[in-house]
């Protein structure tokens, strides 16, 4: 192939794969790091050369094709498995009370649809409470620092230019409601006040957030959260499985999307059946004592 032939069909490849994933050319001249101009020249018919190598490696794994692929060489075989390597990173220590990589890749997708399918509740309705609940082994420190990376994000979250989607099921907000699961140790006054909460920022936060409530014996999901068309993290306990690659991040919003096409209950139905979960808690007895109050109790009596 002349080199001519080669930097036309580099070209009409390139053109091809900033169609397909359908940004702007400012959008991928950002992603592989050009500025636009550059691309601009690029992809203009009178020019009659190839970028550097490191920019041919660039666009090829941002696009995940070939090389080969895009510079003509071979017609088929666009995505290979060395791409597909490089698309995913795994990054280990995930969960940990100090990990800053949740806050770092929000930032980077502000201005983008952030999707997210939590492991228990979305984080910035979580009261205080429930953070504490969920970090006491850390001690003292960590949960005031989750507490207010909570606080942080639900600030964000109120400014008009987010727009977040949520999906869980709705039987694990029953479980939480009703003290089940990881929640059995919860006292139910904790509940009942998180139950509050969250009715009063769903109905707030819409549309700008959204929670869409599907039943889990008809859909599942693992913990994701989805940054724009930029990255995608699934939790798996102990680390994040991170993609970057643009078909993986799609095949993510794909399976989004399923979630929230079942779903059961929208967005706008949510405070409501949040209410409804209040309504349907058994009256606390009148002659309730706390946990703390019960433990006290049984000591003094063992010390008679």
């Amino acid at each position: 192939m002349e080199r001519s032939e080669t930097v036309e069909k580099f070209r009409e490849r390139l053109s091809q794969v900033i169609e397909e994933r359908g940004v702007t050319r400012s959008a991928f001249a950002t992603e592989i790091g050009l500025d636009r101009s550059t691309l601009s020249q690029l992809l203009s018919p009178g020019n009659e050369r190839l970028p550097r190598s490191e920019t041919i490696v660039a666009i090829a794994r941002v696009a995940q094709v070939s090389v080969d692929w895009l510079l003509g060489v071979i017609e088929q075989g666009r995505a290979g498995t060395q791409l597909v390597a490089n698309a995913l990173e795994i990054e280990p220590g995930a969960g940990l009370p100090m990990d800053e990589r949740l806050e770092r890749w929000h930032k980077e997708a502000v201005g983008a649809k952030v999707r997210y399918v939590p492991s228990t509740l979305p984080d910035l309705l979580k009261s205080p409470a429930i953070i504490r609940y969920e970090y006491e082994a850390y001690g003292a420190l960590v949960p005031q620092a989750r507490i207010e990376q909570a606080e942080a994000r639900l600030a964000y979250t109120r400014r008009p230019e987010t727009d977040i989607e949520v999906c869980t099921s709705s039987q694990s907000l029953r479980d939480f409601a009703e003290g089940r699961g990881i929640w059995d140790r919860l006292d139910r006054e904790a509940r009942v006040k998180q139950l509050e909460s969250m009715a009063e920022l769903t109905e707030e936060l819409y549309p700008t957030f959204r929670w869409f409530l599907f039943d889990g014996l008809w859909r599942y999901s693992a913990p994701y959260t989805i940054f724009g068309a930029k990255r995608a993290a699934v939790y798996l306990g102990n680390m994040y499985f991170v993609f970057n690659g643009g078909e993986q991040i799609r095949a993510l919003t794909r399976h989004f999307d399923d979630l929230i096409r079942g779903a059961r209950m929208q967005p706008p139905d949510v405070p409501n059946f949040i209410l409804g979960l209040l309504r349907d808690l058994p009256p606390k007895p009148a002659n309730a004592t706390s946990g703390k109050t019960a433990a006290k109790r049984a000591k003094g009596m063992a010390k008679k």
